[in-house]
């Protein structure tokens, strides 16, 4: 995590601009053929990839809390480049953190990375259960205890299963906390049986239109979520038609309470 302040840091603002993207490694798809032609770009370095991260980065630039999954720490495959720490330098985000979830030696250091324009107080992160280990998700909070806003970013598994678990688990955190902003790759639509479960058992507001952000060139799955919970307005929400991944970006605009606006 950064500790660089900048004056923009200290402005509190009513609203927050928040974005969830799952990057793919810095690797453009924009047709299923690149699954295949592309496959090489996971493990060796490509220079086309931080053309590719430069785009993404100008995408950033308009927000303040961010989200993103299937990052790379720095490895062999990104020439050793924190690729988290490269977009927050590039997209000028003063604090950033990086959780590796599968470390590979030199080959690949895969994981989340959570990127704002303000402070937070405390940033933890947390191991998803599941058969296969390397899921895993960073809380940072934002504030005083009394009056604080919690951001949690997540990447869940593929299995049913799995993610049921997983976000039994993330039930128990948002939980603890009266305002909470749930952001990531969950792997499933609101409609699932896990997701309505999340919805009973939680604040978590659930999303008001579908958002299809899988695949990006032909968008059929909303994967992708931003989920606040009750007492964070939301002022719109849509998806970026931005083809950098094989995923598309889900932006969000929510208005916070006045408890909550000299805690951020």
């Amino acid at each position: 995590m950064t500790t660089e302040v900048t004056d923009s840091v200290a402005i509190p603002r009513r609203h927050l601009r928040l974005l969830s993207y799952n990057v793919q490694v810095g690797i453009s798809s924009s047709r299923p053929l690149h699954y295949v032609t592309n496959m090489w770009k996971h493990l060796l370095p490509a220079g086309c990839r931080f053309n590719n991260l430069d785009r993404i980065a100008s995408v950033l630039q308009g927000f303040d809390i961010v989200a993103l999954q299937e990052l790379d720490a720095g490895s062999h495959r990104t020439g050793f480049v924190n690729m988290t720490q490269y977009l927050a330098e590039h997209a000028d985000f003063p604090f950033w953190y990086h959780q590796v979830n599968r470390a590979y030696g030199k080959m690949a250091q895969h994981g989340n990375g959570l990127l704002s324009r303000y402070r937070p107080a405390e940033v933890n992160e947390h191991r998803l259960p599941g058969m296969i280990p390397g899921r895993g998700g960073v809380m940072a909070r934002f504030g005083n205890r009394e009056n604080s806003l919690v951001v949690l970013l997540f990447h869940l598994s593929l299995g049913k299963r799995a993610r049921q678990r997983q976000l039994d688990y993330i039930t128990e955190i948002a939980n603890s906390h009266r305002y909470v902003i749930l952001m990531g790759d969950l792997n499933c639509e609101p409609g699932s049986n896990e997701m309505r479960s999340l919805f009973e058992n939680t604040s978590l507001c659930e999303p008001e239109c579908e958002l299809k952000t899988f695949p990006s060139w032909r968008p059929l799955k909303n994967f992708d979520h931003i989920l606040v919970s009750q007492g964070l307005s939301v002022q719109s929400c849509h998806v970026m038609h931005h083809a950098y991944s094989d995923h598309l970006p889900v932006a969000m605009d929510i208005a916070l309470p006045d408890e909550l606006l000299l805690a951020i």
